[in-house]
């Protein structure tokens, strides 16, 4: 077992996520951006069904690592569907069970009671700007987003120099409130989870790149039934509402 599966069944053993009671208890890794709408989620399902949902959240190129070293994982929900192209290839997904759930925006944050005058993406390259935090921009689903989006505009490399690279997309929203970084580059969904940073500028959807999280039950589950009907419940009329809440845009299905 290589280091990633054992880390992730190191800290369900430290957490104690056995526990009695449930029919079956799955192991759903998610993206960190999916943090506060899946506790929500999780807890609701367990009130409807016999079993337990524990989360494990983090980067999805962590996540879609330990799931290649065979980490204990049953649903998988990422942020990117490049990650989910990788493990479709190496046949670690259950045919038929793949699905693109949610969309998402970018945004550029700054602290609450910043004077940064960033009006636009070009504002980031003035030299007001000395540190932009993004999610590691080479292998993490929001810092990819976010490096196309301004290679796109044409100034990725001007403001390239600046860039500290974090391990997910919520660690670049902690550098803004933290005081750590002038600025970041983060989901809406994020930055409406703080109180500490503000939204200087929103990228158009239109303009945006095309965010997508799709989701899917691991060939290797132990419990392939219980996962596919937690995959279901994320698509459920209940859960579409709590994504709502917290700012996501549902991906509308083809009729």
């Amino acid at each position: 077992m290589n280091r990633f599966a054992g880390t992730l069944l190191a800290a369900l053993a430290i957490f104690g996520f056995a526990r009695r009671g449930f029919s079956e208890t799955l192991i759903v890794s998610a993206a960190a951006s999916l943090t506060d709408a899946l506790g929500e989620i999780g807890k609701l399902y367990e009130t409807r069904s016999a079993d337990l949902v524990n989360f494990n959240f983090g980067a999805s190129s962590i996540l879609e690592r330990q799931i290649e070293a065979s980490a204990p994982v049953d649903v998988f929900f990422s942020a990117d569907e490049a990650l989910l192209d990788r493990l479709d290839k190496l046949k670690l997904l259950v045919p038929g069970t793949r699905t693109s759930i949610l969309s998402n925006t970018l945004v550029i944050v700054v602290s609450k009671d910043s004077a940064n005058p960033i009006r636009s993406p070009r504002d980031l390259g003035s030299g007001d700007v000395h540190s932009l935090a993004l999610a590691e921009p080479g292998s993490v689903p929001a810092g990819i987003y976010a490096r196309e989006y301004l290679q796109k505009l044409g100034i990725w490399e001007s403001v390239r120099s600046i860039v500290i690279p974090t391990e997910n997309v919520r660690a670049a929203l902690a550098a803004v409130e933290a005081g750590n970084a002038d600025a970041a580059i983060v989901y809406r969904t994020d930055a409406g989870i703080s109180k500490k940073v503000r939204i200087a500028y929103e990228v158009p959807a239109a303009e945006g790149p095309r965010i997508s999280y799709p989701a899917a039950v691991i060939r290797e589950s132990r419990h392939l039934e219980a996962a596919k009907k937690f995959l279901a419940f994320l698509e459920s009329p209940a859960a579409a509402q709590i994504f709502s809440r917290h700012g996501f845009l549902r991906i509308p299905k083809n009729p």
